[in-house]
């Protein structure tokens, strides 16, 4: 009597948290084989690794970007750069990139630049540690950010944009001090992850000046097309900055309360949501 076929062990092991991957970009449930990691797990990895590094040393294209905004804007964008004097200096030397540099703060001077009233809002573009963040996602973002600004019925005056070559989030708040705005929004790449090498973050300051710290702006991260959605970041970005008008603060001491009407509309006995 001959003897029945074995079924073929299978190279790779599944894991049954694989399914957990339609909601996440977590590398969860990637399975095995034998005590490896499958091989196009392990590319996929790689592939990932070689985008954060590209994303945190290619250059910006400033040429296009200042093209897009001057179409979004209706007004050329000012070309700035940090005292970082190149990518590696910028990656060395953090406190250069926070620092304008000496021409740059001579541009702001200039009577195209300066006002002297105060002006609202100061908006300033940073190339931080993702020039593809940056490149593919300051554009759609200041477009709804502007639209929802003209739609909300309150007058905003506005500096010119400024974008800045190696630089940190810090720089916004020498140049809204030298532009004699009452709020600085910035805009800059975020240090890339293995998974979102495109990430742009927002950080508002009121009252910009040197010598600002962390504590004392309002940050909103992640915003890419797979992560925050530009129309939602614009929408948070409008309600700090008109609660940061209002209340004349910033940072820890303004919370976003953006979402609070969705929390009220949950009901019922006991919710630890609502109280």
């Amino acid at each position: 009597m001959a003897e029945g076929k074995k079924t073929p062990t299978p190279a790779v092991t599944a894991n049954p948290w694989r399914r957990l991957r339609a909601y996440t970009d977590a590398r969860i449930g990637l399975g095995r084989a034998g005590v490896s990691l499958p091989t196009s797990e392990l590319l996929a990895f790689q592939l990932a690794h070689a985008q954060a590094r590209d994303a945190v040393h290619l250059a910006l294209d400033m040429t296009t970007l200042c093209e897009q905004l001057e179409r979004i804007s209706g007004r050329a964008p000012l070309r700035l750069h940090s005292r970082a004097v190149d990518r590696v200096t910028y990656l060395q030397r953090p406190d250069l990139g926070r620092c304008l540099d000496e021409d740059s703060r001579s541009r702001l001077h200039m009577p195209e630049a300066s006002a002297a009233s105060p002006v609202d809002l100061a908006v300033v573009v940073a190339d931080g540690l993702s020039s593809f963040a940056v490149q593919n996602n300051t554009g759609p973002f200041l477009e709804a950010f502007l639209s929802q600004l003209d739609a909300s019925g309150e007058t905003w005056s506005l500096a010119p944009i400024t974008v800045v070559e190696q630089a940190r989030v810090a720089v916004g708040d020498e140049i809204g001090d030298l532009l004699n705005a009452r709020a600085v929004l910035v805009l800059v790449g975020e240090r890339p992850g293995l998974s979102s090498p495109d990430s742009l973050g927002l950080y508002l300051t009121w009252a910009p000046a040197p010598g600002r710290t962390d504590a004392e702006r309002n940050c909103i991260s992640n915003i890419r097309p797979a992560g925050l959605d530009v129309r939602e970041a614009s929408r948070r970005a409008l309600y700090l900055l008109q609660e940061a008008r209002r209340l004349k603060i910033s940072g820890v001491s303004l919370k976003d309360r953006s979402e609070t009407p969705v929390l009220e509309c949950v009901t019922g006995p006991g919710n630890f949501l609502t109280g």
